[in-house]
């Protein structure tokens, strides 16, 4: 019995000794290299918080910083591609080439997964993207994606890019974050039965 309750304080001590993020180690993270689309496709800007983290009840802001401002639509000084805000998508606030053709993956949000797709894009969503959680008590709270239009390819069906973000939930781009947890655990379980054994 004492041998026992040793190993299951061992487990205890390797379950509750991994350091949880400490205040201001998140960070956003975008792709770091540019992604490049032909004219009518689907795309995908890759962007997420490290390590993973919740953000269902955060502000996340997408927007272009090298999109000169319309004087026709500017609310508050700012234009937004994408914004979620009070735990839903605020569609007014989106710059108007935008309304209807972008979305955030629902079911991603709480691995932290903030990645943006657009749909149908043109020679004019060509640039720099950045994605912003305000109020994320982090040190880097962006990150800029660079999107490219290759106007010599034509459209093509890439079987990567997901045709609704609900799609992506399980299998698509949150499948790594959950493998990466699957395996944390299944380590976890094989280091206790290998110290009982």
């Amino acid at each position: 019995m004492t041998q026992l309750m040793l190993h299951v304080r061992f487990l205890l001590f390797v379950l509750f000794s991994v350091p949880a993020p400490v205040q201001g180690h998140y960070q956003v993270t975008g792709s770091s290299q540019p992604i490049v689309a032909a004219p009518g496709e689907d795309v995908v800007l890759l962007c997420h918080v490290e390590p993973q983290l919740d953000v269902v009840d955060l502000t996340v802001e997408w927007s272009k910083p090298d999109l000169k401002p319309d004087s026709n639509y500017r609310p508050k000084g700012m234009e937004y591609v994408h914004l979620y805000r009070d735990n839903r998508d605020v569609p007014d606030m989106k710059i108007l080439s935008y309304k209807g053709r972008t979305a955030l993956f629902a079911d991603g949000l709480r691995q932290g997964n903030i990645s943006l797709l657009i749909t149908n894009v043109t020679a004019a969503d060509e640039g720099q993207y950045r994605c912003f959680i305000p109020k994320l008590n982090a040190q880097i709270k962006s990150s800029v994606v660079q999107l490219i239009i290759d106007r010599n390819s034509s459209k093509a069906v890439t079987i990567e890019t997901p045709l609704h973000p609900q799609a992506a939930g399980q299998n698509g781009l949150n499948g790594g974050l959950s493998n990466f947890s699957r395996l944390t655990a299944f380590m976890v379980v094989w280091a206790f039965l290998i110290v009982i054994a």
